[in-house]
């Protein structure tokens, strides 16, 4: 335990750029991730759309393409799609990211990364709609058909609205952990968190200010810790703000017998 809070030990921290190196690396991170997020939402939404579809020449495929990104191992996708993307995508993506983006997502290797984030999220996200939509009571839609909205209407107007709201405490742990795995795409030489934290390890030897591994990846734990758990925080209050304008409530129910008396209450036995 010495070694960890010895003062030396952390000298790095305030000598020279280095925290500000590894905030650089963090926020490439976090850029990553946004863009993960917003086509992992998109795509997963309309896969599961398409997996709750009646027609099975919609739905199979779907749930084949499912069933294939999400039982592969995200690193070993990433590693695939960054080789098998087509050279004249990466100079596409080259070609059409905006200047002002860091270095580091100029490369055409950024797309292979972003591709195996996205159809790998995206394929949980979608099992997570689905369950959310499904979830919803057929009554719901029987009401909704009654009053002669088209299935689209249906959708856009009832059963989604109600279904997402169901599944914000899944969809939110699914991008925290997407947020986790930005630090996959080190392995293609992305000069993300990972690579400027490996960077100031290496470096250290000739700044002559010791930056210990385990430290160094304290603190990069830590900024995950803080981006994550304000998110995860964020994510409480919207169940709040919901539970209080939609004026539901839930019963807190621990164990068995919590369960047997909730029953005899609502059956009046």
């Amino acid at each position: 335990m010495s070694y960890l809070f010895d003062p030396d030990n952390w000298e790095w921290l305030w000598t020279g750029n280095n925290f500000r190196f590894l905030l650089e690396g963090f926020a490439i991170n976090l850029e990553i991730a946004a863009i993960g997020i917003v086509l992992s939402l998109v795509l997963g939404l309309l896969l599961a759309l398409m997996r709750i579809s009646r027609f099975r020449l919609i739905s199979v495929p779907a749930g084949i393409w499912v069933d294939v990104w999400r039982n592969l191992p995200l690193i070993l996708t990433i590693l695939y799609l960054s080789l098998a993307v087509p050279g004249s995508w990466r100079d596409a993506y080259e070609d059409a990211i905006p200047g002002w983006f860091p270095e580091a997502l100029h490369s055409g290797l950024v797309l292979g990364a972003l591709l195996a984030l996205v159809v790998y999220n995206s394929a949980v996200l979608c099992e997570i709609m689905r369950s959310g939509i499904l979830s919803l009571d057929r009554g719901q839609r029987e009401a909704a058909a009654s009053l002669g909205l088209t299935y689209t209407q249906q959708m856009r107007f009832v059963i989604l609205p109600q279904g997402l709201r169901r599944m914000v405490p899944a969809t939110v742990s699914q991008l925290i952990t997407l947020i986790k795995d930005t630090t996959l795409v080190t392995i293609i030489a992305i000069a993300e968190v990972i690579g400027h934290a490996g960077s100031i390890t290496s470096a250290s030897a000739f700044t002559g200010a010791q930056a210990p591994i385990l430290q160094v990846f304290i603190v990069v734990g830590l900024l995950f810790v803080v981006v994550n758990l304000s998110l995860s925080r964020l994510s409480r209050r919207l169940e709040i703000r919901e539970r209080k304008r939609s004026g539901t409530t839930t019963e807190r129910v621990t164990g068995l017998e919590d369960h047997v008396a909730l029953e005899s209450d609502v059956t009046g036995r």
